[in-house]
């Protein structure tokens, strides 16, 4: 039996699927996964139909969670995908909020103040000094401001506590093979 292009597609669609929850394993094993489950789809589908096939595989989720239990067993697991989003996610979001207490700062000084050097201690522990120079023709200038040692202290534990990164062990596949696996 011939597959044709849409049946192409509805596998594909389970492939991507599928690899779309599978980050949290290795590359090289993430895309042998994903070409053994295309090619085991393409032949299923060319003996019973492609209907038939993507029924038995029974869904990404479900096969995708069959390979990360043989991969990292039943203990609770580590993710990777948490770890990037905070890693990624959590420097814009502390950035916005000292950016808007550094322009909230600049903003009362040019309101209440004229022309001068002003220092603010930024926000406690997370931010360094902040100096803002507003000229005798309205010329404004802000310095300092960054992240501290502790900003960046709290950034990785936010990445290690989104991704549960203490649960990273050894894989259980490399675990010395007992006398029965022999």
């Amino acid at each position: 039996m011939t597959i044709g292009w849409f049946d192409r597609l509805r596998i594909e669609r389970l492939v991507w699927m599928l690899d779309q929850q599978l980050y949290d394993l290795p590359r090289a094993q993430r895309i042998a996964t994903r070409r053994e489950v295309r090619a085991n789809l393409v032949e299923a589908s060319a003996d019973v139909g492609t209907t038939e096939a993507l029924r038995r595989i029974g869904g990404s989720r479900g096969l995708a969670e069959q390979y990360l239990r043989a991969e990292f067993g039943d203990r609770p697991r580590h993710s990777w995908i948490g770890a990037v989003f905070a890693a990624g996610l959590l420097p814009l979001l502390l950035n916005f909020v000292l950016s808007e207490a550094a322009r909230a700062f600049q903003d009362g000084v040019v309101a209440a103040h004229g022309a001068g050097t002003f220092t603010w201690s930024g926000v406690a522990g997370l931010q360094t000094a902040l100096t803002v120079t507003v000229t005798g023709d309205g010329l404004v200038s802000r310095s300092g401001g960054g992240w501290t040692p502790l900003a960046y202290v709290l950034w990785a534990l936010a990445v290690i506590a989104f991704g549960r990164l203490w649960r990273l062990r050894f894989r259980s596949s490399h675990v010395a093979a007992t006398s029965t696996d022999k």
